[in-house]
């Protein structure tokens, strides 16, 4: 069942003043999409949950100055974009490899194919990556985890960044650049030595 536009102002006029109920009915048919972007983002569950959990506070808290003038969902995309980025500032410095990391990554201890030497340097390829799109501008970035992490179309991004096509396109185009350039400077990391 799909709520229409009318039921989910009321709901945010509710939640607004206060009314828990309504505020859970309006993001329960958010919530599995702001998490999945969250966990794009951030790159593990922990972090994600944490920033979800951060993010519908900030909604909660902002609903009285939503004006409507976007939809919801597009606002509340942005919030969390935000309070993921918020993190991703602050964990920049704290880069740590452990055995709980290795396993996020794909090293299976059991697995006679993946050695420890192959899972670590998957682990390490995989924060160069993140340490590259954490160092891009937060315009590109945005609009590089939406297209190529959570596979949103032009006008999906269009419309959680609040920004037009033409703009979405070229923040995309020049982040992919970037982290072309930043790669092709690690080629032992990321492809033949020479």
């Amino acid at each position: 069942m799909q709520t229409n536009i009318t039921d989910e102002m009321l709901l945010i006029n509710k939640a607004a003043k206060g009314d828990s109920w309504a505020f859970e009915q309006l993001v329960n048919k958010y919530e599995a999409r702001l998490y999945s972007v969250a966990l794009r983002m951030c790159g593990n569950r922990e972090d994600a949950q944490d920033c979800l959990q951060d993010a519908m506070l900030r909604i909660y808290r902002s609903l009285d100055r939503f004006k409507g003038q976007s939809a919801f969902s597009t606002w509340a995309y942005r919030i969390t974009m935000n309070t993921c980025l918020d993190e991703l500032r602050r964990r920049r410095s704290r880069a740590a490899t452990s055995l709980d990391a290795l396993l996020e990554t794909g090293w299976d201890p059991a697995a006679e194919t993946v050695t420890p030497e192959d899972a670590a340097i998957s682990a390490e390829q995989r924060r160069e990556l993140e340490a590259a799109i954490a160092d891009l501008p937060e315009d590109m970035r945005s609009a590089i985890i939406l297209r190529e992490m959570h596979d949103m179309t032009y006008e999906e991004i269009s419309e959680a960044l609040d920004t037009n096509i033409g703009t979405v396109k070229s923040r995309i185009s020049r982040g992919r650049e970037r982290l072309r350039q930043l790669i092709n400077g690690r080629p032992g990391l990321f492809g033949d030595d020479e």
